[in-house]
């Protein structure tokens, strides 16, 4: 009997139950039913836990959500790309370059200064009829000479060998120290013309280097130039900072922390991967509780944007505390370094959330600091929900348990049609491209590579592998960026023209249909990483593409890990598919310079051009954001004439928000306006995130909202 009424009302039970949930449990639109809470807390999906929470060490995309939320940095940019102040309230940047003088040279018109204190205004002098020199000129003064000491260490053949050192002595000579108004790469090159050539090139350094030990003079000799420069641009930041913020556990911000962000970055024990931004720096000078100056050592141009790092505490991570930790928990003292650090689990910044709560693979919590220099957000809670499977992600967007989706391509037609939701769809910084290994043969004719890219339609892939959502790019720069020159025109879809010009170049169809010269068939191997679907199909369209014109392209598919360590590293492959995230600086020395052409470096195709390289040194010397402009767009019409990659698209990315979502604006009086969220130029939707508020329903704004 028991067994029979379980029967008969366990199946009404459930009945009963499923249709309370339809009634009762809140849906997406009504998801704050019964709990109100959900309204100020901010839940963001993500796809992967965070690695560490600190800036200096963190590099995972996790990792620097939170990063940014818990951490101010002395600047960041704007809605329009363009560097506004933070923690810093103002900052000032100027160049202070030297002279190395030669006191014994005859000077132009045979005369020689008497003094070394003749020499400012001989040189003004000399000058005065460059007006754009001179009014650039803040100072001029004499630096006396002096005795330092020094050592160059010489490479060993073996790599496990300790490398050599030649100790030395240099009697540095007097030299003229010009402070400028604005940094100048070319401020030198007056003074070199007036002073000829002979002056820098005949300059005679054995009278102020000696190595300690005579018979190690002559292997002196190839280091001169770098132990004496002759001239030298040293660029200055200084900033001024905000003297109204504090850390979350209440300890006041100054100057010291940015010196120990700094110092722990640079820190030959530490291990953070921002070594190579802070390297130029010279030396850093506290000038007061709350200024502080950066001397580089040479021009660089991208130092400014470094600056966006998150300052630490350096009252919580200094060497005695770290000291006292690894006591406490027992570990080696002398081994123990800031990655270590319990602190990378339980952060403390200056921003505009504080650390609640980690629980791995699970969630993030962080709650508001009420008192944020720049006023307390609106939202009182973010959460950060690990969600790694992508259907499921969706799925908890749909039921609004987060506030965000990233929409794949193929979704974006369709959601754009919810009512609900608002979307926002940006180009970003990231490229697709085809790389050909110009140390192969087959690639190293410009014309053979415009030929290649001739035969590939790429609008289908755009619009079938895309679903539309992506763009044509035709350079090395992101197109939402200035430095991207919108004259440049993709390289148009011509398979006969492209035929034409390999026939020209004397590859013929044999009787199979394959181009052949000289006996051998155009055949070659087009990789790229396994994993990616959209990289995957854009292999199959371009084989097809290149054979139907008579290459014989061979595709391959390789683990990711494997793919760069075996192929891309080490520069074994003929083709590849791949991409490129960039950031907001014109910077490409690592990319496309000659010099960066090696095994592990990232001018993996091997790209040479000394024009090119001209180019992308003065980029990264100069400080004058129009010449900048002028400079890249040159090297993005250079670049996309000799064609080393054949350029594909620009991706869309698309985000979702509940409509409910507003960005809060205060009126004068204290009342409160809403406004729709919108992006920055360069897509970013979270730029306005501390006055994000959600509202019970879907506002209405004025037509001017």
């Amino acid at each position: 009997m028991i067994v029979k009424r379980i029967l008969i009302y366990l199946p009404i039970a459930l009945v009963l139950f499923l249709l309370q949930s339809f009634f009762w449990v809140p849906t997406y639109d009504k998801q704050a039913v019964g709990n109100p809470a959900r309204l100020v807390k901010y839940v963001q999906g993500s796809s992967g836990d965070a690695h560490l929470l600190n800036p200096i060490l963190s590099a995972d995309t996790s990792s620097s959500s939170i990063n940014e939320l818990v951490f101010d940095g002395l600047i960041d940019l704007d809605q329009n790309l363009k560097y506004r102040p933070r923690l810093a309230k103002s900052w000032a940047q100027f160049e202070e370059a030297t002279l190395t003088l030669n006191t014994s040279t005859f000077l132009p018109g045979g005369t020689i200064a008497d003094t070394v204190a003749d020499w400012p205004n001989t040189l003004l002098a000399a000058l005065q009829h460059n007006k754009a020199w001179t009014q650039n000129l803040r100072s001029i003064e004499v630096i006396p000479g002096k005795i330092v000491q020094g050592e160059i260490k010489l490479p060993q053949s073996d790599p496990k060998a300790e490398p050599g050192k030649i100790p030395y002595t240099v009697h540095q000579p007097p030299r003229l120290k010009f402070t400028l108004e604005k940094i100048d790469q070319d401020f030198f090159t007056p003074i070199q013309q007036w002073l000829s050539e002979d002056y820098f090139n005949k300059f005679p350094y054995d009278k102020f280097i000696r190595a300690d030990e005579p018979a190690q003079q002559e292997k002196l000799q190839s280091h001169y130039k770098e132990i004496l420069p002759l001239i030298e641009h040293n660029p200055v930041i200084v900033f001024e900072l905000r003297k109204d913020v504090t850390f979350h556990d209440g300890h006041p911000f100054d100057s010291g922390d940015v010196l120990f962000t700094y110092n722990s970055i640079m820190n030959p024990k530490g291990t953070s991967p921002r070594k190579s931004d802070y390297e130029p720096v010279k030396n850093a000078t506290v000038l007061g509780p709350y200024k502080i100056r950066f001397t580089y050592k040479r021009l660089f141009s991208p130092a400014i944007g470094s600056w966006a790092m998150g300052i630490l505490p350096e009252h919580l991570l200094n060497p005695q505390i770290l000291i006292t930790e690894a006591k406490e928990r027992g570990r080696d003292v002398e081994a123990f370094i800031m990655r270590d650090s319990n602190f990378g689990r339980h952060p403390i910044g200056t921003g505009p959330f504080k650390f609640a709560e980690w629980k791995s693979d699970e969630q993030i919590r962080l709650t508001r600091n009420d008192n944020y220099w720049d006023g307390a957000p609106e939202y009182e809670e973010y959460v950060m929900r690990i969600i790694p499977d992508s259907l499921t992600s969706e799925m908890e967007f749909y039921a609004g348990a987060v506030d965000n989706y990233s929409v794949q391509p193929h979704q974006v037609a369709r959601f754009s049609k919810e009512d609900k939701y608002q979307s926002f769809s940006s180009l970003g910084y990231f490229y697709s491209y085809i790389g050909y290994n110009l140390r192969n043969p087959l690639f190293s004719d410009r014309d053979v590579r415009v030929a290649l890219g001739m035969a590939i339609d790429i609008d289908p892939i755009i619009k079938y592998i895309l679903y539309g959502e992506g763009e044509r790019v035709t350079g090395p720069y992101p197109k939402i960026t200035d430095w991207y020159d919108t004259e440049v025109k993709p390289l148009a879809y011509d398979p006969e023209g492209a035929l034409a010009i390999l026939n020209n170049k004397g590859w013929k169809k044999n009787a199979e249909g394959w181009l052949e010269k000289d006996g051998k068939i155009f055949e070659f191997n087009l990789i790229t990483n396994s994993g990616n679907p959209v990289r995957k199909n854009i292999l199959t369209i371009v084989q097809e593409s290149w054979r139907k014109i008579g290459i014989k392209c061979n595709t391959q598919l390789f683990e990711w890990a494997v793919f760069l360590k075996d192929f891309v590293n080490a520069l074994k492959y003929d083709a590849l598919v791949l991409g490129w995230s960039m950031g907001i600086d014109p910077d490409l020395y690592q990319i496309w310079h000659s010099s960066q052409a090696g095994p592990r470096q990232l001018n993996f195709v091997g790209y040479k051009n000394v024009e090119a390289d001209r180019l992308i040194t003065r980029i990264r010397r100069e400080y004058d954001r129009t010449k900048q402009i002028t400079m890249a767009r040159e090297l993005h019409r250079m670049i996309a004439r000799d064609q080393p990659y054949t350029f594909l698209y620009v991706a869309k990315s698309t985000q979702l928000l509940d409509k409910k979502i507003v960005i809060v604006e205060a009126e004068e009086g204290g009342e409160k306006r809403y406004e729709k969220i919108y992006p920055t130029k360069d897509g970013r939707i979270r730029y306005y995130f501390n006055k994000w508020k959600k509202l019970p329903q879907i506002p209405t704004f004025s037509p001017m909202g």
